[in-house]
């Protein structure tokens, strides 16, 4: 990591210098923004960019990371936070999390505010390449206005036959509302078992998401943070 940060920062990076520094990492980034006097980010940053799994291979990278060798808890967000932290300090910046709070940073707003992420038809926020696998590690807030690529035109759903709005066993998801309870009284019957071993039934149901070729035992991982 030492050796590709110290020749892509000669100079000042821009987004395909950071999106390399990133992918040293198996991460990508997700969507960017210049923040305006009508967003919620702290003052000073010039430019926000929120990063993700990069996919194929996040996890059998992820999973060999001295914070899943030890018995400490919360291995995916003390990873973000050293990896993405070090990124954030070697490009001048702040790094930002989705956990950690209260206060919470506004990810869903961020993600939104990309053009890069939209609300799905059954609530969840739908990513353009990530689907409704989606997930964030955390955000670098930089001071200097880089130059960002146009987000896609128009939301993956826009032209999709919407398999999601009939893919929950128990319809704890809809247009409006997500039934959390009913969903984790789903996840405790025997029938619960494949969303808790393969990841939701939804999220995997979603056209996007099935190219985006998320690892099952990551979403096994992310299942039993949700459901205990």
């Amino acid at each position: 990591m030492a050796q590709a940060a110290s020749s892509v920062l000669e100079g000042r990076p821009g987004y395909d210098d950071i999106a390399t520094l990133a992918a040293t990492h198996h991460l990508a980034i997700f969507g960017a923004f210049h923040p305006g006097p009508d967003d919620v980010v702290p003052s000073g940053i010039a430019t926000l960019l929120l990063l993700g799994p990069a996919e194929p291979g996040f996890w059998s990278y992820v999973t060999t990371e001295p914070e899943f060798m030890d018995p400490a808890p919360d291995k995916m967000d003390r990873w973000s936070r050293r990896v993405i932290g070090r990124l954030a300090c070697d490009l001048g910046g702040k790094a930002y999390f989705p956990f950690g709070g209260p206060p919470w940073h506004p990810f869903i707003r961020w993600a939104k505010r990309s053009g890069r992420a939209w609300a799905s038809p059954v609530s969840l926020l739908v990513h353009d390449t990530a689907g409704l696998m989606v997930s964030y590690r955390g955000a670098l807030g930089l001071r200097d206005r880089i130059a960002l690529p146009p987000p896609p035109a128009a939301a993956p759903c826009d032209s999709c036959l919407k398999p999601c709005l009939a893919a929950c066993p128990v319809n704890a998801l809809s247009s409006t509302a997500y039934d959390t309870d009913r969903c984790h009284g789903f996840l405790d019957t025997p029938a619960g078992a494949d969303c808790m071993t393969q990841g939701c039934a939804v999220r995997r149901t979603c056209p996007v998401s099935q190219r985006y070729a998320r690892a099952p035992a990551q979403s096994a991982f992310h299942m039993r943070s949700f459901h205990p």
